[in-house]
């Protein structure tokens, strides 16, 4: 059975609130459905994912464990830092303490559409990385002749 893919575009600023919500996009929160999603550490940044998504990365970095490319810490980081998440009502989720200061949030966030995943930035550091991004998206259209 094909994966049906849930598809995350976009760049969005919110805040966070005293209690370390911040709003999804209302496109974010249509691709989860109502459902329940999954965040964790991921790059200098925090991934949300639906549980399928979720899932797929977790088989796919098993895979990597087992045939030796990636060590066993990096699930451990990865497993042990998730946290299952829904909207409310208003449409917030939660960042759980530990989160926000792995990925230096504090009160603004820079939610950005990565496909498969939601990523939430600190600023800062979205703005050092956008501009490589944007270097690196010009260097595979090239390379790959897109």
């Amino acid at each position: 059975m094909e994966r049906s893919w849930n598809v995350f575009v976009g760049t969005f600023e919110h805040s966070l609130d005293d209690k370390g919500r911040v709003v999804l996009p209302v496109t974010y929160r249509n691709h989860l459905n109502g459902q329940r999603g999954y965040i964790s550490q991921w790059d200098l940044c925090l991934g949300v994912w639906t549980e399928e998504g979720f899932q797929d990365v977790a088989q796919r970095l098993t895979q990597k464990i087992r045939e030796g490319q990636a060590p066993q810490e990096a699930m451990r980081a990865f497993s042990s830092n998730a946290h299952e998440v829904s909207a409310d009502s208003q449409g917030r989720i939660t960042i759980p303490q530990r989160l926000r200061e792995f990925a230096g949030l504090d009160r603004d966030a820079v939610l950005i559409g990565a496909i498969d995943r939601i990523e939430i930035w600190n600023p800062e550091r979205w703005t050092d990385q956008s501009s490589a991004a944007d270097h690196s998206l010009v260097k595979a259209v090239t390379a790959l002749g897109l």
